[in-house]
């Protein structure tokens, strides 16, 4: 086994990953099938969950996927899909909360219901699917390799920017200081807790702003490192989170922003 195995290979776990049908949830999916992990896939869309998963399969990787319906937006919905989970497999050594939703407004007219549908899917679904699913990865949990949550923050949780997206940009926020609280709580349960916080790629979410090369490009021009975020960047961050390198991470938010997190405008003494 060479020390790239050793470090990111997820052979023999088994993961779920939410909003995985497309954009960064898919992206960490494919991440993890590659690695050899066997990993569902769900979304309220589960026929392209399935057809995701029936892709992952093909390609001759070392892990295996399938995919189904869930809905985490609503508490019906979170127990449905915890109870899906516990009819697939009896432990849980990966828990990717990736399933996300937004609303871009002006300011003058965002509306009052914009707010409970977001942080429903964001924040309350994220919590309460990962409570439901405690006891599964306390199952998985090991004292040398603990069960793993990756929760999917924002750059925009970390930036005071909104861009219109007022309750998208809090609850991501939110995200990230529920991650720190869960981490503190689980770590006796030998679960760690961290999150993404991802900067601008190619997702369905954004596909207003980065859905043609051009668009990307604009977008990619206002970062630091000068380009928008690609499939590899979520996969190495993923496999480093849950896999023997990240055992000892817990209740980090690790940017994968190409240094949007430490940009600002100040300038102190130089033109």
């Amino acid at each position: 086994m060479t020390i790239f195995e050793e470090l990111f290979s997820l052979a023999g776990k088994t993961a779920l990953v939410t909003g995985g049908a497309s954009g960064i949830g898919r992206m960490a999916a494919s991440a993890m099938v590659r690695a050899g992990a066997h990993v569902m896939i769900a979304s309220r869309r589960g026929d392209q969950c399935a057809a995701v998963a029936k892709e992952l399969n093909a390609l001759d990787a070392a892990g295996s996927a399938e995919g189904f319906a869930g809905d985490v937006g609503s508490e019906e919905g979170v127990t449905q899909l915890a109870a899906a989970v516990s009819e697939r497999t009896d432990k849980l050594h990966i828990l990717f909360n990736n399933a996300g939703a937004s609303w871009g407004e002006r300011l003058e007219s965002f509306p009052y219901h914009a707010w409970a549908r977001v942080l429903n899917i964001n924040v309350t679904g994220l919590f309460h699917l990962t409570r439901e699913l405690l006891p599964l990865l306390e199952k998985a949990a090991g004292e040398e390799d603990p069960a793993r949550v990756v929760n999917l923050g924002s750059v925009m949780g970390s930036q005071p920017i909104a861009d219109g997206a007022y309750s998208y940009t809090a609850s991501k926020a939110a995200v990230h200081h529920l991650t720190r609280t869960l981490a503190n709580e689980f770590a006796a349960k030998r679960v760690t807790v961290n999150a993404l916080a991802p900067g601008p790629f190619q997702s369905r979410m954004t596909a207003f702003a980065t859905g043609t090369e051009e668009k990307a490009a604009k977008v990619g021009a206002r970062v630091p490192l000068g380009r928008i975020g690609a499939p590899d960047d979520i996969a190495g961050a993923t496999l480093y989170l849950c896999g023997r390198a990240g055992s000892y991470v817990t209740g980090a938010i690790l940017p994968i922003d190409g240094g949007q997190s430490a940009q600002h405008g100040m300038k102190l003494f130089r033109d």
